[in-house]
Parts: C-alpha cells; sequence; structure tokens
C-alpha cells in the first residue's frame, strides 16, 4: 500500500474517497478547471483560423500564433495535470483512473510537438504545417471528449449526485 493508502480492491468508481477529498482539497483542481475550457476556446478560434488559412490562403501568421498559443496552453495543462495526478494519486502520470486519457494526451503532444518541428524546420509547406495541426486537433478532440467523459463519472460518484441543487 502506497503512502496514500491506496488499496484498489475498495475503489467503488473513479476516485477513493481519500482521492477524492485530495482532488476537492487541492488548488490544481480549480487550476485544471480554469485551463481546460480555456484552451478549448483558443482550439476553437485557432481551429476558425487554420480553416480559413486553408480555404483562402489568407492568414498564414495569425493561424500560426494561434496554433502557437493552443500549443503553449496544451502544455502548460499538461504540466499541472501531471501536478495534480500526483496530489491526487500519488504519481505524476499514468494513474490507473487515467491512464488511457494520459496515453491519448501524450499522442497530442507527440503531433503538437510534430507541428513545432515542422514550423521550426520548414520540412512542410505551410498548408503541410496547418493539415498537420487540425491532425493534432482531432486526437485532442477525442482526449478531451475522455475527460469530459471522467469528469461526469466523477459527478455521477459525487455523494452529492443525488441531491437538488
Amino acid at each position: 500500500m502506497s503512502q496514500f493508502g491506496s488499496d484498489r480492491t475498495s475503489r467503488l468508481g473513479l476516485y477513493t474517497s481519500e482521492e477524492r477529498a485530495r482532488r476537492d482539497s487541492t488548488i490544481w483542481t480549480v487550476v485544471q478547471g480554469v485551463l481546460a475550457p480555456l484552451q478549448f476556446l483558443v482550439f476553437l478560434v485557432s481551429v476558425l483560423l487554420v480553416v480559413r488559412y486553408l480555404w483562402t490562403g489568407e492568414g498564414y501568421v495569425l493561424a500560426t500564433w494561434s496554433i502557437l498559443i493552443k500549443t503553449a496552453l496544451l502544455f502548460l495543462i499538461m504540466i499541472t495535470g501531471s501536478i495534480w495526478e500526483k496530489v491526487v494519486f500519488g504519481r505524476f502520470l499514468f494513474a490507473p483512473a487515467f491512464f488511457w486519457e494520459d496515453v491519448v494526451s501524450f499522442l497530442v503532444i507527440g503531433l503538437h510537438g510534430a507541428y513545432l518541428w515542422a514550423l521550426w524546420t520548414g520540412h512542410l509547406h505551410p498548408a503541410g504545417q496547418m493539415w498537420l495541426a487540425l491532425v493534432a486537433y482531432a486526437v485532442y478532440v477525442v482526449n478531451a471528449g475522455q475527460f469530459l467523459i471522467k469528469l461526469r463519472a466523477a459527478r455521477l460518484q459525487s455523494p452529492h449526485a443525488g441531491a437538488v441543487a
């Protein structure tokens, strides 16, 4: 048994009662709650700018900056999410409750990193860079969906799930 007393046989859902208490008491939960929708908003704007560039050939610089901002937020949310996972589950990544979300997150980060490499080296022409960004964004949408499913599961597991607000 770890320092967190994580006897997995006592797990009834996504979190043990101890993990839920740590989740609810850490500032990193709030940080994730702010960064996730901010990143999604930047993603939506960026998708529009990237598609606009691919459609019209105009706005490459603006689309590129939007991808860079989205990528910076992705890296920030990954770092702070790792800290959150350490606080709640006792490990920085691949806690059993979020294993597949972390796996797909690494794919998302890899694709965003490939975009940065393509931008930095010029090995892809501008349209190729934008298509690579859209592939990264498609996998990001899958990953965001994974986390939304977990958020819903956590709410359903909450002791107050049956209470009327």
